[in-house]
């Protein structure tokens, strides 16, 4: 049994959650606006619709970016859905992230690139991994700002 109070004060954490304000990771804004004039970038996000699309607002990326895709799953079979919407070849495609699992096995799955950035805030869950990134055909970058030079370097097979 869960008392009322308990369920008014669940709530009110997650309503608390949802007006905290966005702060971007260092170096995110300069590495999007290093890589937006060179490259179509598209935020692909997971989760509540209303949400989601207002976090992007508020971290002031959505006028960099060339669109937002919000999604109910990070699977081979979503990104592959992304990707022919915006007539994109896998092949041409990188993906950025900080869950292996989510972010980029599934895109290296469909013959894209991923690039794994470690995060101290992602959930256990996407953490979990076991392997050799070069051994399941990725990349790791240890910050962001590695980005563009490693876009650039993966541009040989990465179309601009």
């Amino acid at each position: 049994k869960v008392h009322a109070d308990d369920v008014a004060r669940i709530l009110g954490w997650g309503k608390e959650m949802m007006r905290h304000p966005v702060e971007l990771l260092e170096g995110v804004r300069e590495t999007v606006e290093a890589l937006a004039p060179d490259y179509q970038l598209i935020i692909i996000t997971k989760g509540d619709l209303l949400h989601q699309e207002a976090k992007v607002a508020q971290s002031g990326l959505a006028e960099l970016v060339d669109a937002v895709e919000v999604v109910s799953e990070k699977d081979a079979d979503t990104y592959r859905r992304v990707l022919a919407r915006r007539e994109v070849t896998p092949a041409s495609f990188v993906m950025v992230g900080n869950s292996v699992r989510s972010d980029v096995l599934p895109v290296v799955s469909l013959g894209g690139h991923g690039v794994h950035i470690p995060s101290h805030v992602t959930w256990a869950f996407e953490s979990e991994h076991d392997g050799d990134p070069a051994a399941h055909g990725y990349h790791v970058a240890s910050h962001i700002s590695e980005l563009p030079a490693l876009v650039e370097q993966l541009s040989g097979t990465a179309s601009r």
